[in-house]
């Protein structure tokens, strides 16, 4: 681990949401970031805020800020985990939004400080303008069929059920705004910072941090689940508390399926390797939800772990000092024993089980909106 990187160590990510407005012709939005000289283009969107009840609600609220109106969005088009020396992972998401209206377009009113001209560009100029990152999780979206999102990507590759449809490419050449004619540029009509309002260390210190989950779904040859009973907290309580094998990801060291095949093997004694990302739930803080009791928001990735034969059941080892007990349920039992979030978001997992698309967009187990 270099030295940047243990200051950002532990459990702790950022998340950020983005937005793809496609045009009839095929191309897609992009903006300048007047404030940003080494990575200057961008597709609309910002980081989540404790306010946020959702990624979602993130995308809504910052096109509104940054455009000067509120976007109609469908559905999630990916969801990318990225590692960095520099900063803390970043959950980003990225959504689809329904082509825009003339009425819309004419209604551009951007914030100048954040939005310094907008363009349309074509897959092939979005991909060399876009830094490197970016570049390849748009690219990914427009390349791959609607009906295959959301995908699931780690540092901007594609993951699990993505590599059926997207090859994992060389980058194009890194052209920023080299030869693009933007509308609305500010360039000469405004008076732009001689640096970005903030130095990108306080910035990234300032921003708010989530936590992520990784959970796997196994189920028996009779379509049992498998729950596990965790160890009741010193001074916590003796109420069995029952949920899907997994645990907190290392933000800082490891990526979603490197931490559900760490939690398996650690709960379980298993070598585990994450089937198709079924179901991503999002479950808001006290600052979305003042009556919740998490002092921030968590992400939760749940993987389809299969069938597990007899065999595998007999040679479960629990930790002792984690886990009390397994139990195979079926549906009613397991309803019974979950919190109501967690057994929604284990029935839509289950139901996502045998599909050709990507994960189900949850929050709080429930469909998002």
């Amino acid at each position: 681990m270099t030295d940047r990187q243990s200051v950002y160590s532990g459990r702790e990510l950022m998340a950020a949401a983005g937005v793809l407005f496609p045009s009839a012709d095929g191309r897609v939005l992009v903006v300048r970031l007047p404030y940003d000289r080494k990575h200057p283009v961008a597709v609309p969107g910002g980081g989540w805020d404790p306010e946020d009840v959702s990624p979602r609600a993130t995308a809504v609220r910052e096109v509104r800020e940054e455009l000067g109106f509120t976007p109609v969005l469908g559905p999630l088009a990916c969801i990318d985990w990225t590692l960095d020396d520099f900063r803390p992972p970043i959950a980003a998401h990225l959504y689809w939004a329904e082509p825009l209206t003339p009425e819309q377009s004419a209604a551009f009113a951007p914030d100048t400080a954040e939005v310094g001209g907008w363009t349309w560009l074509t897959a092939e100029q979005a991909a060399h303008a876009l830094p490197p990152r970016l570049s390849r999780r748009v690219t990914a979206c427009l390349r791959a069929p609607r009906s295959a999102g959301p995908l699931e990507l780690e540092d901007s590759h594609p993951a699990g059920h993505t590599l059926e449809h997207l090859t994992v490419e060389p980058p194009p050449e890194y052209t920023r705004l080299a030869g693009l004619a933007l509308t609305g540029d500010t360039t000469g009509t405004a008076v732009e910072p001689s640096a970005p309002p903030m130095d990108r260390a306080g910035y990234i210190a300032g921003r708010p941090r989530i936590r992520a989950k990784a959970r796997a779904v196994f189920t028996d040859t009779a379509g049992r689940v498998l729950l596990v009973r965790l160890r009741p907290w010193p001074g916590g309580g003796e109420e069995p508390y029952w949920t899907l094998p997994g645990g907190g990801i290392e933000a800082d060291r490891e990526l979603p399926r490197a931490a559900a095949r760490r939690e398996i093997r650690e709960e379980l004694g298993w070598e585990y390797e994450p089937g198709w990302l079924l179901a991503l739930d999002w479950l808001p803080g006290r600052g979305a939800e003042p009556a919740h009791d998490r002092d921030t928001a968590v992400l939760v990735y749940l993987f389809d772990g299969g069938t597990a034969s007899d065999e595998r059941l007999a040679s479960i080892t629990l930790p002792e000092d984690e886990l009390v007990e397994w139990r195979l349920c079926d549906p009613a039992e397991a309803r019974a024993l979950l919190s109501a979030p967690s057994w929604s978001r284990t029935a839509a997992a289950l139901a996502a089980r045998g599909g050709s698309g990507g994960p189900a967009e949850l929050v709080e187990g429930r469909p998002a909106r």
